[in-house]
């Protein structure tokens, strides 16, 4: 009975093969293997690609608080620098008070050096008109020839 059931499960097999029932169940067993195989692949990239995709996603979030910290930074500076535009204005009037004042000063000494030079001048031209009225005096009268021009200044 055996060789019976074997016989019969061989010709059972070897009908499914004349009629293409094998063939279209192995294809059809090959695409599954295939489907499978391809949906393993995809999840591996997937898989793969999760990592990179994280560490994109905190780059970005990194870039856009950095863009919001510069953001905040140049709104404190616009606010600083409107906090001190009075301060700065008065540092200005008093630096330009302070430069008129010593172009005063200045002008003021300028002048007085002048002024001194002058009476230098004057002072000067004084005891040379004294002196040479002394010389001519001198000339005039021997005698006294024997005074000098330091005895002339003393006098």
């Amino acid at each position: 009975m055996n060789k019976l059931l074997e016989f019969g499960r061989k010709a059972l097999f070897y009908a499914r093969v004349l009629s293409g029932y094998e063939e279209w169940k192995i294809r059809s067993f090959r695409l599954q293997l295939e489907k499978h195989l391809q949906q393993a692949q995809e999840r591996k990239a997937a898989v793969n690609k999760i990592p990179e995709q994280i560490i994109l996603s905190e780059v970005r979030r990194m870039v856009e608080e950095m863009q919001a910290l510069n953001k905040k930074l140049e709104e404190t500076e616009a606010v600083i620098e409107e906090h001190f535009k009075p301060i700065d204005k008065e540092a200005e009037i008093i630096m330009k008070m302070q430069l008129e004042g010593e172009e005063k000063t200045m002008e003021q000494m300028v002048k007085a050096m002048h002024q001194q030079a002058l009476l230098e001048n004057a002072e000067a031209e004084k005891i040379a008109s004294v002196q040479q009225v002394e010389e001519s005096q001198t000339n005039q009268n021997p005698e006294a020839s024997t005074t000098t021009p330091k005895d002339a200044e003393m006098r």
